[in-house]
């Protein structure tokens, strides 16, 4: 004879609800009828990440804010859905200055032991990829999350104790929690009035819409690195560890698109640049050619940095692409048309 569930009595939005003990708030809103998005949008529930770190699915539980995908349920507790009216929140790690920066940070800018920009990492990412060069911070849901404004007014502080031009955020990936990044910005341009500031967004691009672009262009985002991982739907589902394909297939399109938007909308007002993850466990040259091509067609001015992925995380099987061999991906690039193609080696930047 199976036992039935223990349960346990919640109230949601003023409604009372008899759900299963030991899951989450996010499985037990499911339960009651709501419904959760893996797509970040200006209301209603998303929960992009599921580990915890991008604060996307917060929900007001017992008068605090507190993140649905990981708290788990308990006997009267009393959940509101709607959070408008409270400050969005995000893991953060940094501010810490660079001395290279990231996929979008002006290669003419980049002067040898100097730093060039000051850059926050954003905890939490939509993907699950195997090799991800920044686990520390992407999976951190432990650490005390900040509002918008705090996290704008600190990084500016260091951003005029360094006397850089760029303000970053990367990740992790900074695109899931959308209020908090919009917010960022226009908070960052209230701070940040001088025209040549760099508001600089390092993203994978599986979450750029154009709205959603639109949007951050006009809250001040003026440089954008986009990472579209590959050429193939094949490539993309082996270095994200996305296995549905037509999700994959989503996040891949979205992605290019994204490069393609920011090129024919915003030529003049963003600067951007194209990063490709590269380690021959996971691409060919061939593919190197194809995304050569295919950005070549978009702008063969655009600039591109090849990051040579090392062995980390899941992936410690892998060996990291030595100097020559990028030097041989950044011929391939620059053969297919492409001018500006920066490669990341064991020695340094090389390029363009």
């Amino acid at each position: 004879m199976v036992e039935e569930r223990d349960s346990v009595r919640i109230e949601v939005d003023g409604a009372v609800f008899r759900v299963p003990r030991g899951i989450t708030v996010k499985k037990a809103l499911e339960l009651c009828g709501y419904t959760f998005t893996i797509t970040p949008r200006k209301d209603g529930l998303y929960a992009p990440c599921r580990t915890g770190g991008c604060w996307s699915c917060a929900v007001e539980i017992d008068g605090e804010l507190e993140r649905s995908c990981i708290t788990p349920v308990r006997d009267g507790m009393v959940i509101r859905t709607d959070v408008s009216d409270r400050p969005p929140l995000r893991i953060l790690h940094g501010p810490q200055p660079h001395s290279v920066g990231g996929k979008a940070t002006p290669w003419s800018e980049k002067r040898k032991g100097l730093y060039i920009e000051v850059a926050y990492w954003a905890a939490g990412c939509n993907l699950r990829c195997p090799q991800c060069q920044n686990y520390h911070v992407t999976y951190d849901n432990v650490s005390a999350p900040i509002t918008p404004e705090k996290a704008a007014r600190v990084i500016t502080y260091h951003r005029r104790r360094y006397g850089v031009k760029g303000i970053a955020i990367s990740g992790g990936e900074p695109t899931l929690n959308r209020r908090w990044l919009v917010e960022y910005f226009r908070k960052l341009r209230e701070l940040n009035k001088d025209e040549d500031v760099r508001l600089h967004l390092d993203s994978n691009g599986t979450l750029l819409t154009p709205d959603y672009i639109d949007e951050l262009v006009e809250a001040g985002c003026n440089n954008i690195g986009v990472e579209p991982k590959g050429a193939r739907v094949e490539t993309f589902m082996r270095i994200t560890g996305i296995r549905d394909r037509e999700l994959a297939e989503r996040y891949l399109k979205t992605s290019w698109n994204a490069v393609k938007y920011i090129v024919d909308n915003y030529r003049e007002e963003v600067y951007l640049g194209v990063g490709i993850p590269y380690n021959k466990a996971f691409m060919s040259l061939e593919e190197v050619a194809e995304i050569g091509y295919k950005l070549a067609s978009i702008d063969p001015e655009v600039q591109v940095c090849v990051l040579d992925y090392r062995p980390v995380f899941r992936r410690r099987d892998i060996k990291r692409p030595g100097v020559f061999e990028m030097l041989k991906v950044k011929k391939v690039l620059n053969e297919a048309g492409l001018k500006y193609v920066i490669v990341q080696t064991s020695i340094g930047h090389i390029g363009p």
